[in-house]
């Protein structure tokens, strides 16, 4: 996924085929869906846990974003709430596009996600206070190198959409909550 190419190898010959893609995925918590309303669920811990490891680390660690969908109390489906218009959000997201396309200009990359492990030193460096920040994180989720670089990307593009030139322990900490799941039932 990261050389965004298939090989496809035989005994007497390998194939390369381009595959740059977004994957998207959705599943439930649990096999009966409610996790982690525990007034609802009817599976126990280990079936949760099973259930949650047919998606194997390796997979989890390329998926940039993960985000849990709890479900929505009725009042907040029916009272007005004030949001931001979405033509703002994309001001927002054409920036964080202009911003990275300058930075890259030049180079291999053409965004924060296009990243190798030298790009995101390079890019995605880190003051002292958000290295010690980052690796509190990385020993209390237990992260993979993949999953650090993946989190130090997303901070990236958080910092990108607050026109910040810095990573900061705010961006680091919102692209942890982009990726975090339920730790006790991964690990």
């Amino acid at each position: 996924m990261e050389d965004r190419k298939i090989r496809i190898s035989r005994s007497r010959y390998s194939l390369e085929f381009p595959a740059d893609f977004l994957l998207l995925a959705a599943m439930n918590p649990c096999k009966c869906g409610f996790y982690p309303d525990l007034t609802r669920c009817t599976c126990t811990e280990s079936e949760i846990h099973g259930y949650l490891h047919k998606i194997s680390q390796p997979l989890l660690d390329r998926m940039d974003l993960c985000a849990e969908m709890l479900q929505i109390p009725f009042q907040e489906l029916t009272e007005p709430r004030m949001e931001e218009p979405s033509g703002t959000i994309r001001v927002r997201v054409e920036t964080a596009h202009r911003i990275q396309r300058d930075r890259y200009k030049g180079t291999l990359y053409r965004f924060n996600g296009d990243l190798d492990p030298a790009g995101v030193e390079r890019y995605c460096s880190l003051g002292t206070r958000e290295k010690e920040f980052m690796e509190k994180i990385y020993q209390k989720l237990s992260l993979t190198a993949r999953g650090y670089h993946r989190i130090l990307k997303v901070a990236r593009t958080i910092a990108d959409m607050d026109r910040s030139d810095k990573i900061t322990e705010k961006h680091l900490a919102e692209a942890v909550c982009c990726r975090a799941v339920d730790k006790k039932y991964w690990n």
